[in-house]
């Protein structure tokens, strides 16, 4: 029996066919043979900020620029940017990476638009440099862009890129007690308590080329308030396991980011022109994709932030992708929004009385975080829509972003609109 059971395991490895699947289960089976004797897991999760606080507190940090403190962080625009420097190993198998983020308001009952980012290493001019007063945002063609300075590339700059676009609820933490005068009659029946903090976590592997070796990450929240939020943000790095699972070589191409982190205005340019970028593909790119990100805004009744407005994006004027960026599951997120405006609604409502279903007309809180939004609701993170472009002929090319029903800043009606793209490609 033994020597039969030997003569299997040898014909099961010898004479086979080498078609391209056989080729690929034989690789397979030699890797997982190798792993099972030879790896050694080189995984890290890296805190970057732990409860790190989020503020405008230019008596305290003045100016753009304050030095790293005894965390490492660096503080920008008077706290409202937080920046750190982390390391990654040099991984030679594939790795996937996670971004994992906690946010808690410290006193900051409103929700924000929030950013976790990385400054492009390729890019001479970033935030940093410019926060330390060493170099500007390259000038722009004033028709074209109308003095928006930094949203696409010029001389020496690269926009920086998203690692996750993210919207603060409404008070959750520092209004979270319920005996909190402001919220302990807020909190609707169906919700057992409200919650501490909320949490988000997205896949970035994507991006690994900008975090390899030394990064600068940050973190960046639209706060106004002394208090601002708590943040904390982790890299979960896991290496593949596979020992014959050669690292795929990526390559990350900042295409365009109106997110006001800097010096930068409300962006409500797309509500009088389209807004175009170059961009050059090398010959050896494979499987070029689109990552675009997206939130309107505009906190009044009819503004961006409310209505239904469709963003069409091209590539050499051709149209590659067009939707409308809408989420109408808000009320979901109510736990996360102690602090919320509520209004009451009557409506007629059904229910069990003595004689079975009878029906009577009652009201109900509607709260603002309910309501439903141009891609995101308090409380949410925002995930990136991805086109799948192919391989793109190599040369120049043009990326579009169009909203063609886009509203203008009118007052204090502050509509505009936070787009961030980027393309990725295999090499």
């Amino acid at each position: 029996m033994k020597k039969n059971r030997l003569h299997i395991v040898k014909r099961n490895f010898l004479p086979l066919p080498m078609g391209e699947g056989v080729r690929g289960v034989r690789l397979l089976l030699c890797c997982l043979l190798l792993t099972s004797v030879a790896f050694a897991g080189n995984d890290r999760t890296i805190q970057v900020f732990n409860k790190a606080n989020i503020r405008f507190v230019p008596n305290v940090y003045t100016g753009n620029y304050s030095e790293a403190d005894s965390a490492g962080i660096i503080h920008l625009t008077n706290g409202r940017i937080i920046l750190k420097k982390i390391t990654l190993p040099d991984y030679k198998r594939n790795v996937s990476v996670k971004l994992k983020l906690t946010v808690a308001s410290n006193g900051d009952r409103w929700d924000k638009s929030g950013s976790c980012f990385v400054l492009p290493k390729k890019s001479a001019i970033n935030l940093l440099s410019i926060a330390q007063g060493k170099s500007k945002f390259p000038q722009v063609d004033s028709l074209k862009l109308e003095n928006m300075v930094g949203i696409v590339a010029g001389k020496d700059y690269l926009p920086t890129v998203e690692l996750m676009r993210f919207m603060t609820p409404f008070g959750v933490g520092h209004y979270s007690n319920n005996n909190d005068t402001l919220t302990s009659k807020r909190r609707p029946v169906y919700v057992p308590k409200w919650e501490d903090c909320v949490q988000w976590e997205q896949d970035i592997t994507d991006l690994y080329p900008l975090l390899e070796g030394e990064a600068y990450v940050g973190m960046y929240i639209d706060t106004w308030t002394p208090e601002g939020y708590v943040a904390s943000m982790e890299l979960d790095v896991k290496e593949s396991p596979l020992t014959c699972d050669a690292l795929t070589k990526r390559h990350v191409e900042p295409l365009m980011n109106t997110v006001y982190y800097m010096g930068q205005g409300y962006p409500d340019i797309f509500a009088r022109k389209d807004v175009s970028t170059e961009f050059t593909i090398p010959k050896d790119a494979k499987n070029v994709r689109l990552k675009y990100i997206v939130t309107g805004h505009g906190g009044h009744s009819g503004g961006d932030e409310f209505v239904q407005k469709r963003n069409v994006l091209s590539i050499d004027g051709k149209e590659v992708y067009s939707f409308i960026p809408w989420r109408d599951d808000c009320a979901s997120f109510r736990r996360f929004n102690p602090a919320t405006g509520v209004w009451l609604i009557k409506r007629t409502a059904s229910y069990i009385g003595e004689k079975g279903y009878e029906e009577k007309e009652v009201e109900e809180p509607l709260a603002s975080s309910d309501l439903s939004r141009s891609n995101w609701c308090p409380g949410s993170d925002v995930v990136p829509e991805e086109i799948a472009l192919g391989n793109l002929a190599p040369g120049k090319h043009t990326f579009t972003v169009s909203i063609p029903e886009a509203q203008v800043i009118d007052g204090n009606k502050l509509n505009h609109w936070l787009v961030s793209a980027y393309l990725v490609w295999d090499k």
